[in-house]
């Protein structure tokens, strides 16, 4: 279901802002600072999580605002075989939404009936407790993985080879949340249970019960979680393995650390070493994704800067067809600045696989990145402004 309207109030640069784009390739343009990447940030919090950018919540707050920041958004499905329409959705603004009182919608069917809005932001009162509404009703952050999946692809991703584990864990949890929804509740109650237990460690005496309650709660969703991510990856390597050869590197990839071997008598079993470190040394939280060059097998790490960009959006590519392949329809593509990192012939091979992919979004500092590309919702967008191009 591609994002037929987009309403920001408050949000970073906008004070008001409202898009209607189509189901095929959204292009922003504009001068660095215009506003582009918040955009794709207001689109990326209509999914579970903190959003592309990773940011605070009160960050997102217009300065000189009202406090608050609301995102909202319809989403219109492609019309039916048939010739069927699709029913009409809801008002889309946060603000409308509240006044509402219907129950929580359940998601579609693959096949696209139904009009849906969403909206989601903040209070001023509360500037770090996030508001979601589906159709009005009030409805849980992790709600929002049944109704989209969305990827993105941002400069700051190309240090992902290079960086820290926790980057890599964030970014499969992304790839594996578009595949199964629920992996986000299983994320969220395992970080809650984890945090409760190494506060309780730090206690003098330990409440025995409580400990074991918690520890029961971490090997429930601390497996889940890590089954969730083996069988994405699983799924994940063979795509890529039969990934068309172009331009893009096809990476090889593959879960590393802890493998979930009987979790809760581990947890009991650490106790005191844990106490000692102030956190838990060993679970779900410790894993890695390994990713190689496929054709040279050589780890990502240490492949040329173009290989890295390469093997990325190859990967992110091989992804995105995938769940469109699993989930029955394709998820919505955030893509900032990737094509100015591109040479001519990579930039015709990227818009020739995201043709007819389902929605995706780009920006661009010049409206000519994007020759070659056809029928397309085109922006331009400056001083807090996205106009039709």
């Amino acid at each position: 279901m591609p994002v037929s309207r987009l309403t920001l109030t408050d949000f970073r640069s906008y004070a008001s802002a409202s898009l209607e784009p189509g189901p095929g390739f959204v292009l922003l343009s504009g001068e660095n600072g215009a506003g582009k990447t918040n955009l794709l940030e207001a689109v990326s919090m209509l999914a579970p999580g903190r959003g592309l950018r990773g940011a605070a919540l009160s960050e997102m707050a217009r300065k000189g605002g009202s406090g608050s920041w609301a995102v909202a958004s319809a989403l219109s499905p492609l019309p039916l075989a048939g010739g069927e329409e699709p029913r009409s959705g809801e008002g889309v603004g946060l603000s409308d939404e509240i006044s509402h009182n219907r129950p929580t919608p359940q998601p579609p069917p693959a096949s696209g009936r139904g009009s849906i809005s969403i909206g989601t932001g903040t209070l001023a009162v509360a500037p770090e407790r996030r508001q979601v509404r589906i159709n009005g009703a009030a409805a849980s952050v992790n709600a929002l993985g049944e109704w989209l999946s969305i990827l993105w692809l941002t400069p700051a991703m190309d240090r992902l080879f290079t960086g820290s584990a926790s980057d890599r864990r964030r970014f499969l949890d992304r790839l594996v949340l578009a595949l199964e929804p629920s992996h986000a509740h299983h994320a969220t109650r395992y970080d809650a249970a984890m945090r409760a237990r190494n506060k309780l460690l730090g206690d003098e005496r330990w409440d025995e019960a409580w400990l074991s309650s918690l520890e029961a709660a971490m090997a429930e969703h601390g497996t889940a979680i890590t089954e969730a991510r083996s069988r994405a990856v699983a799924m994940l390597d063979e795509a890529l393995a039969r990934a068309p050869e172009d331009e893009f590197a096809s990476a090889a990839i593959a879960l590393e650390g802890w493998d979930g071997a009987d979790f809760a008598a581990l947890l009991a079993a650490n106790r005191r070493r844990d106490a000692a470190a102030g956190r838990t040394t060993e679970g779900p939280h410790r894993q890695d994704l390994a990713v190689l060059h496929r054709a040279k097998n050589m780890p990502a790490a240490s492949s040329s800067t173009g290989e890295q960009k390469a093997l990325l959006l190859g990967l992110v590519l091989a992804h995105a067809e995938l769940v469109a392949e699993r989930r029955g329809e394709p998820p919505v593509l955030l893509l900032d600045e990737v094509a100015a990192h591109l040479d001519p012939k990579r930039r015709a091979a990227l818009f020739g696989r995201l043709e007819g992919r389902g929605q995706v979004w780009m920006t661009a500092t010049e409206a000519s990145l994007f020759d070659g590309i056809g029928t397309a919702s085109r922006f331009h967008v400056s001083g807090g402004q996205a106009l039709p191009a």
